[in-house]
């Protein structure tokens, strides 16, 4: 007669090496809860979680983010407008405009509101 063998079956190349700890609050620990309850899983039981969250996750699909404007051609843009302000500069010396009460000054700081507004919404974009 053949003997049985005791104890765990072997995984073999199906062993799981790489471990992953997960932390929740008390809201999201309850909300967990709720998720185990609708699988009808005791949250408390040990050996219960893991395999839960590991189902949750793997049987989803990956979603590719929306992928962020290309940062060259903001570079590009705003050296551009470094150039114009360098022309208007020159033409503001050049031509001796240098009185607080000239044009250039607002058009200096417009651009610049310009500017600021442009990298903020850069960083919306980058962080949203």
């Amino acid at each position: 007669m053949e003997q049985r063998k005791r104890g765990r079956k072997r995984l073999g190349k199906k062993k799981r090496y790489h471990n992953i700890m997960l932390r929740f609050n008390e809201t999201e620990y309850e909300r967990l809860g709720k998720i185990c309850e609708s699988y009808d899983l005791d949250i408390s039981e040990r050996g219960v979680i893991s395999p839960l969250l590991r189902r949750l996750v793997l049987q989803q699909e990956a979603k590719e983010k929306d992928r962020l404007p290309d940062a060259s051609n903001l570079a590009y843009h705003i050296n551009k407008i470094g150039n114009n302000i360098n022309q208007l500069v020159k033409i503001a010396h050049h031509k001796n405009l240098r009185s607080p009460n000239s044009d250039l000054e607002r058009e200096i700081e417009r651009t610049n509101e310009l500017l600021y507004a442009l990298i903020k919404i850069t960083m919306e974009e980058r962080t949203g």
